[in-house]
């Protein structure tokens, strides 16, 4: 989606993501709102008859809450937590979670676009990134919606077809929900210390991930050259180096974590204000051989950070203070 304004027809009547209330509500990229009836798609009972879930299956749910939910790998590769789930919704893709947040939710990818009288997803019709901006896991109007991936976005058994970004959106809800709580980073830089790693699953693997940026920049088109949000596929180095010189100019902190050409990138996205249509980014990259999720001291930092820690700690010894601890 190139365009600040999709046309579309009368059925699918838009907002933009960012036109927001009280409720507050927002997404990266060009997702648009779109103003939905409730109850246009099966509700839950109907989606269990269908997908013919057991009692075992029922046991889990409801979904929404890892400690609900019995997470473990399967013999055959698909964990047993994605074959509940994909009884449920077969968009889902896998799970997103953050330590001492209350982000811990199950992650769908966008279907694309939509014609009107699907089966599966209802009489409406829908642009690309657009169905999950207000529909739960279950397919029904929902203001929370449900985090969701590109729709462009590859995240399967196979890791080399994976997309080198992995974009995900979610909304900024006031109560914390969805990635309203990823505001803790811009308002406490301290908080980056307590919680620095993503564990990002799919529906075969979990994978670990460590946060190298958090900035704001522009969701719109003619407002910025830094497009995030059609930067999934990094493959050439150029491409590549441009994503990451881009987060860097805008980054809330220097984290000092390394990043270079062949690492794997998360970026969450979520709205920051409406006034001038801008995002919040969380922006991070796959561990490396070695690192370890939760041991800051076995994660890769650049030159110019370790130098400028070091001179710290020896303006802390010749003043006889102690250093902020930034691990």
């Amino acid at each position: 989606m190139e365009e600040d304004e999709i046309s579309m027809s009368k059925k699918a009547k838009t907002i933009a993501a960012c036109a927001v209330c009280a409720a507050a509500l927002g997404l990266g990229g060009y997702a648009l709102f779109l103003n939905k009836e409730t109850d246009t798609v099966p509700k839950f009972s109907e989606v269990t008859e269908t997908a013919e879930l057991t009692s075992e299956d029922v046991g889990v749910l409801p979904l929404g809450w890892a400690e609900n939910i019995d997470y473990a790998p399967s013999s055959d590769g698909m964990t047993e937590r994605a074959k509940s789930l994909l009884r449920v919704n077969k968009d889902i893709v896998g799970w997103l979670k953050i330590d001492g947040l209350q982000l811990d939710y199950p992650v769908v990818k966008d279907p694309g676009e939509i014609p009107a009288n699907d089966p599966y997803y209802g009489p409406e019709e829908y642009v690309p990134d657009a169905f999950y901006l207000d529909h739960d896991l279950y397919r029904n109007h929902d203001q929370e919606g449900t985090l969701y991936l590109d729709y462009r976005d590859e995240f399967g058994s196979d890791e080399s077809q994976h997309s080198e970004n992995q974009v995900i959106y979610g909304h900024a809800m006031w109560n914390g929900n969805m990635m309203g709580c990823l505001r803790r980073y811009r308002q406490d830089f301290d908080f980056y210390d307590v919680s620095p790693f993503i564990q990002y699953s799919s529906n075969y693997k979990t994978y670990d991930y460590v946060i190298f940026a958090f900035l704001i920049t522009s969701g719109s088109y003619d407002a910025t050259d830094f497009h995030y949000w059609n930067m999934e596929e990094l493959d050439s180095e150029e491409d590549f180096n441009f994503y990451i010189d881009n987060c860097k100019s805008r980054w809330m902190l220097d984290t000092g974590v390394d990043v270079k050409y062949g690492d794997q990138l998360l970026t969450l996205s979520t709205c920051y204000a409406d006034e001038d249509n801008s995002r919040f980014l969380v922006v991070a990259r796959r561990l490396r051989d070695g690192e370890v999720a939760g041991d800051m001291t076995t994660i890769q930092r650049t030159e110019e950070w370790k130098k400028a820690r070091e001179e710290k700690e020896k303006e802390a010894v010749e003043h006889d203070t102690p250093p902020k601890n930034d691990e």
